[in-house]
């Protein structure tokens, strides 16, 4: 039995695309919210854990710019920015991916959509996120944040780190 992912949120304006992604996803995820606009996203994502959103790009009717995805994007990786956001619109423009993913997507997703593609996609967002940083990098993470604190200071920063100078200059990598 395959493991289910947890909760997507998936944010379209048109009731038959709400329906089909439901029954598309129904077999890889846990739970699948739907919004019909984006107002409650945000209200949404704090009341509810979700492991990745699927946003429309458009919700003003007879405006194709993908501006409203973009916007709301923006907003949800200001106040969730672990929060993967995959990108969905009819009207696929590479100017308007490359904005979207400039803008912090982990990717974008045309319809009609391929079911085992939006899938792969959705699931390589999610686990993206869930890639495990070698200890030697967090180490090194750390040492540079603590010398960053100490204004380039060595003695203070190995001080507060209880290691040696010449531990902190192997370790240091600025």
């Amino acid at each position: 039995m395959k493991t289910k992912y947890g909760t997507i949120l998936v944010v379209d304006d048109n009731p038959a695309i709400l329906a089909a992604l439901r029954i598309c996803l129904a077999n890889v995820f846990e739970r699948i919210l739907t919004l019909s606009a984006p107002d409650a996203v945000l209200v949404t994502l704090q009341q509810e854990h979700v492991d990745v959103v699927l946003l429309d790009m458009n919700f003003s009717l007879g405006v194709n710019s993908g501006q409203d995805g973009i916007i709301w994007l923006s907003a949800i990786h200001r106040r969730h920015p672990d929060i993967p956001v995959v990108l969905i619109t009819a009207y696929a423009d590479v100017k308007l991916a490359v904005k979207g993913l400039k803008n912090g997507a982990a990717d974008f997703i045309t319809k009609p959509w391929d079911n085992d593609e939006l899938i792969r996609v959705l699931k390589d967002a999610i686990d993206k996120g869930k890639e495990v940083v070698p200890l030697h990098e967090i180490e090194r993470q750390h040492v540079n944040k603590v010398v960053d604190k100490c204004h380039g200071n060595m003695s203070k920063a190995a001080e507060l780190l209880g290691i040696t100078r010449q531990t902190l200059y192997r370790k240091y990598q600025p």
